[in-house]
This record gives C-alpha cells, sequence and structure tokens, in this order.
C-alpha cells in the first residue's frame, strides 16, 4: 500500500538525523538487519557529468561518443511507467539553499504506478527525458539503479520492478552518509564500471575539489590532492578543479553499455 503524505512528512522531518541512524549500522547486529531488510538485493551507480569526460586520454564531446547520461536515457525509452516526484525527499528535508528542490526523483517500472499521486505524477517518455535534462542543467548527477528503501518509504513493490534515477546535490544527498555507514552497505553504492579520477601535476593543493566532494574520498596530503578508493566518479571535482588538474576518465568507450548491462537484470522496467 502505498505510503500517505503525512508520512513521508515525517521522514522529512527526521532526515537530519540520518548520520546518526548510518553510524548506528556500524555495529555488526543492527548492519546485518539493516543490510537485509532495507538493501538486499541493491546496486546504485553514479554516473559522472557528461562535460570534460576523458575517453582513451582525449575530452569527449557529445558528437563523438556516447555519454554517460545515455544510461539513463536508455532506461527511460525501456520503460512503460515513468513517474515523477514533485520534490526531491532529500533537499526538502535539508531544506537546501543550492539547488532546486522541485526536481525529483524519477522512477521507471510497474511499481511506480502505486506511488501515492499526492507525492508526484506519471508522465510520458518525451517529458521524463526533459525532466532528467532540466536535471543536468541544475548541476545534479545521476544515481541509478535498484533501491530497495524506495519501495519500503514509498510503500509499493516489488523492488525488481522499480528502477530509481535520483538526481543529487552534493550539500543534501543521502548517501553523504557513506563515510559512515556500514561498509557491507556502502559497498552498494558504486562508481560507473570503468571510469577513474586522477590527479595531474598541475594540483596546487587549493582544496576545491575537497569541498565538493560528498563522499570525503579527497584529502590534501603534502599539498597536494590525493583521491581515495571511497570515491564514486561522480566527477564534481573536476569541474571545481580552476587548474584543471583533476581528471575524469574511461579507457573502454563500451562503458555505457557495461552499466546497462549491470543494471538490466536487476529491475524490468518494461
Amino acid at each position: 500500500m502505498s505510503r500517505p503524505r503525512w508520512f513521508v512528512q515525517l521522514l522529512k522531518k527526521a532526515f537530519p538525523g540520518r548520520f546518526l541512524v548510518a553510524r548506528a549500522t556500524r555495529w555488526p547486529v543492527v548492519g546485518s538487519v539493516a543490510d537485509r531488510w532495507l538493501f538486499g538485493g541493491d546496486e546504485l551507480y553514479y554516473l559522472p557529468k557528461d562535460g570534460g569526460l576523458e575517453v582513451g586520454g582525449s575530452v569527449a564531446v557529445a558528437e563523438e561518443m556516447v555519454l554517460p547520461s545515455a544510461v539513463v536515457e536508455h532506461f527511460v525509452r525501456e520503460a512503460n511507467t515513468h513517474w515523477i516526484m514533485d520534490s526531491c525527499l532529500c533537499r526538502d528535508g535539508a531544506n537546501c539553499q543550492d539547488y532546486p528542490i522541485d526536481l525529483g526523483c524519477l522512477f521507471l517500472g510497474e511499481a511506480a504506478a502505486g506511488i501515492n499521486p499526492r507525492l508526484g505524477h506519471p508522465v510520458s517518455r518525451e517529458e521524463a527525458l526533459l525532466h532528467v535534462q532540466r536535471c543536468r542543467d541544475a548541476g545534479l548527477v545521476h544515481l541509478i539503479g535498484r533501491n530497495k528503501l524506495d519501495t519500503l518509504w514509498l510503500g509499493v513493490g516489488p523492488a525488481d520492478r522499480l528502477l530509481t534515477i535520483c538526481h543529487c546535490c552534493p550539500c543534501c544527498c543521502l548517501w553523504r552518509v557513506l563515510p559512515h555507514v556500514a561498509p557491507q552497505i556502502g559497498a552498494k553504492v558504486q562508481r560507473m564500471p570503468g571510469v577513474t579520477v586522477t590527479v595531474g601535476d598541475g594540483c596546487v593543493g587549493c582544496g576545491h575539489c575537497t569541498e565538493v566532494c560528498f563522499v570525503d574520498a579527497i584529502e590534501l596530503v603534502d599539498g597536494r590532492a590525493v583521491v581515495g578508493d571511497a570515491c564514486r566518479g561522480c566527477g564534481r571535482c573536476a569541474e571545481a578543479c580552476p587548474q584543471g588538474a583533476v581528471k575524469i576518465s574511461v579507457e573502454d568507450g563500451l562503458y555505457v553499455e557495461d552499466l546497462v548491462a549491470r543494471i538490466s537484470p536487476l529491475v524490468d522496467v518494461g
């Protein structure tokens, strides 16, 4: 049964406490239960921003290659049901001042038809594609995959009939809890396969990249930025670097096809 609006309003009020909940999952018993009941079967991937991505050492442009956003567009075209939330739960709950609150998640698949109509509305493929473009234009980053937590707070299912496409800001995203959550849960949120983030000799240690990293994956060591394994490859650091020293790249031009092949068995959107 779909969740009533009051339940969602309650979640928004509780949203600031997400870090406390995340830290609790590091207790073995709590983490094991949360992993099974809230995140079982999940796989989520951050997509790097389209601009500035290097493929085989060359900066790619739309006319020359398939961009990361093509993953989202593939599933939008495959899906029979498209549902846009009227607001972003994360940005609304955190009272975001920097990014649009009204650009909510896009859900695909037959389970989306069961979402409370007071929380969002069904749209056409064309409207869904326009929505994700608006999100990119606003500087948001796509997160796509199977997310059991969404089926629970929305009160819909089954989980393999709901594909989540979030549009994340660095300040309010739920997954800012990744540095605090139990490792087995955090591992379900991944970078796009084949994507690497590197720091070149032009780095002057200004720290701009550390300010935009939502998972604390970058630190300054001896006056130079160092990217750690916690990086999810969103590409914000490359965009923020005034020296152009941070590069986001992929060697294999089939990286989009690879991710589509990983997500397709998880959720049937047809």
